[in-house]
């Protein structure tokens, strides 16, 4: 019972229905969670805000979180506490993280040690929260699903969000030849000042006209694809022979024409870091850490909102009109 009174509260977004953005409540009496064995708390410095938390919010998404629950996966902050048989962390130790137990859209988090990585001191906590989802998508989609090799090119279709800044660099520094797209002349600027050989504007009517002219009569051998209930027909045009497009993410149907991967032997594959295995998440986190060892690895801030301010994040990372860069919220 003495426990229980000197339980600490904090500030966290709870969603209590499935809905549009205003079922994001920001309430200030909830229980800091306490870490279980193989688990550590975190103080909540940045969280990064991902599309696809939107898509689970709205009730719409395959994966449906039990009622009510805090979104959020990626964070950065400092070591608060761990749990029984933590050796790798200790308390005031800077991490991020790829997911958490409790939701990271709070001051506090709980997250499994296996899924909190260190933050090195050339990094702030901005810069922690978006490297978590954003980053192993982007490692994922372009080598252990895309089997990307030096040499070979890669169309970074919508380049300028979290997944797509993360393709652009990592892609850049493992020597494939590197074309992007973006919505405005920010976004264009953005992407070539983070690996993008060339830059195409998406909004131009004739832009697949100008990429085809930029890879010649080969095409392109993979394309990490952002909006493929968009772009999924006009990528197939754009293709090389076995050619592979990556579905990174998807807002609806769309209509293709089967006919168009046989004449190439391309592939469509999707693509889910939720399906990743262990292993394959310790090699997107080695090379991550050694990106940002190298220096290379310099992931981008877009947007920032306060807590208080998160139901106009999610409006706004799926409304605005180019992205630039990573969305986070700020505790």
């Amino acid at each position: 019972v003495a426990m229980a009174a000197t339980r600490r509260v904090m500030r966290a977004v709870r969603v209590f229905e499935f809905g549009g953005p205003e079922v994001l409540k920001l309430q200030s009496d909830v229980l800091v969670p306490v870490p279980k064995e193989n688990q550590v708390l975190i103080k909540v410095h940045a969280c990064g805000v991902n599309p696809v938390e939107t898509y689970i919010r709205s009730g719409t998404y395959a994966r449906k979180p039990a009622l009510p629950y805090t979104p959020g996966s990626d964070v950065a902050g400092v070591i608060e506490s761990v749990g029984e048989h933590v050796t790798a962390f200790k308390k005031g130790d800077r991490v991020f993280t790829l997911e958490t137990v409790s939701g990271g859209y709070a001051e506090y988090a709980v997250a499994a040690a296996n899924r909190v990585f260190p933050l090195p001191d050339k990094l702030d906590f901005r810069q922690g929260a978006a490297i978590g989802v954003p980053y192993f998508t982007a490692y994922r989609a372009l080598f252990q699903k895309g089997c990307a090799k030096a040499g070979e090119s890669v169309l970074v279709h919508g380049a300028s969000g979290g997944v797509g800044l993360a393709a652009c660099q990592i892609a850049r520094a493992c020597g494939l030849k590197v074309l992007g797209t973006a919505g405005t002349e920010e976004g264009m600027n953005m992407i070539l000042k983070n690996g993008t050989h060339q830059a195409f504007n998406h909004r131009d009517p004739n832009y697949t006209e100008r990429i085809k002219a930029c890879t010649g009569p080969g095409g392109v051998d993979i394309i990490i694809e952002m909006l493929s209930n968009v772009n999924l027909d006009a990528d197939l045009q754009l293709l090389s022979c076995a050619g592979r497009v990556m579905v990174v993410g998807c807002r609806g149907r769309i209509e293709i024409n089967p006919r168009d991967t046989m004449s190439k032997e391309s592939s469509i594959i999707g693509v889910s870091l939720f399906l990743a295995t262990e292993e394959e998440r310790r090699e997107c986190a080695t090379a991550i850490l050694d990106g940002i060892e190298a220096g290379w690895l310099k992931p981008v801030v877009g947007l920032e909102y306060p807590l208080e301010k998160v139901a106009k994040a999610h409006e706004d990372i799926i409304c605005s009109s180019g992205a630039r860069g990573k969305m986070v919220l700020l505790l």
